[in-house]
């Protein structure tokens, strides 16, 4: 008896409408037609003989079963994915596609000066960049979204392997005629946690921020938050409170041409470790190794 089993592209037209709660976006994101989509999701319905998405005409909602199956479905398509990578294993280093998350702040201060490196070093490598805060970012790298995430730790994100690149130490900034007293290192308990302008949640640089500060009662009562660093400077220029800054964004020239003073904190905590983080298991390990070296190569002299 013949046995049908669902096509990878069924597959990824069922997790990219749960990814994109919209069948237009989903297609989008797909590169196909919406009816094209569509037809697809109804013959993977059809053929295993239940329904997986609820339509109407405002809504898109998954059933219990088909939310079982779209795990499953990110599963089987990371597997797939991963025998291209054995292939490209066995051949040269750093060829072919590599898909790769780096977090905001992170992104606009290193990638500048790395990428030009890994054009020269690497000409057939085909980087693809996606810029996203790091929970976004581990998510995508478990659901087989992303290949490799550059992002700064500590950050819990599940069970992978990381390459620590180089240590970026935090400084405290506020507007000049509002910074503490002195000229050298701030001490943590001299930092007023409730007049922190911060990244909001998601951002690995927040919980950083924080974990400098000797009050953890009051993590809660950030004065305001911001979607980027360059929003929160524009904040703290204009009087709103302080912020924290990682020294490759000051080094980037972040703080030019405004009136903020940045001074380093004395804390056991006052860095973050700007890591490379791969799925464990990888079959690319040696690929993501020979790139964390050519991205500590490129390292910040902080």
């Amino acid at each position: 008896m013949a046995v049908y089993l669902p096509t990878l592209k069924q597959l990824q037209y069922l997790v990219a409408l749960h990814e994109a709660g919209h069948f237009g976006r989903a297609a989008e994101a797909s590169h196909v037609t919406q009816s094209t989509l569509s037809a697809g999701l109804r013959e993977l319905e059809t053929l295993i003989g239940v329904t997986l998405v609820e339509r109407t005409r405002r809504v898109v909602r998954f059933t219990p079963l088909g939310e079982r199956i779209v795990a499953k479905a990110r599963r089987v398509l990371r597997e797939a994915d991963e025998l291209g990578d054995i292939a490209r294993s066995a051949g040269r280093p750093l060829t072919g596609e590599l898909r790769m998350s780096v977090i905001p702040t992170i992104a606009p201060f290193l990638l500048p000066r790395v990428l030009p490196a890994l054009r020269s070093a690497y000409p057939d490598l085909k980087l693809f960049l996606r810029e996203e805060p790091s929970g976004q970012a581990c998510e995508g790298l478990n659901h087989g979204r992303t290949d490799c995430v550059l992002l700064a730790l500590p950050w819990a994100c599940g069970d992978v392997e990381a390459e620590i690149l180089f240590g970026d130490r935090l400084l405290v900034a506020f507007p000049r005629d509002q910074a503490l007293p002195g000229h050298g290192p701030v001490m943590a308990e001299d930092i007023d946690e409730t007049r922190l302008l911060l990244l909001e949640d998601g951002h690995c640089l927040k919980d950083h921020a924080l974990a400098l500060c000797t009050q953890p009662e009051l993590r809660g009562h950030a004065a305001m938050l911001g979607t980027s660093l360059h929003t929160i400077v524009q904040m703290v220029e204009n009087g709103l409170g302080g912020t924290m800054l990682p020294q490759m964004a000051i080094d980037a020239g972040i703080l030019e041409g405004t009136q903020i003073v940045a001074r380093p904190v004395e804390a056991d905590r006052a860095y973050r470790r700007v890591a490379l983080i791969w799925r464990r298991a990888s079959p690319r390990e040696r690929d993501f190794r020979l790139l964390a070296d050519l991205l500590r190569s490129q390292a910040p002299a902080n």
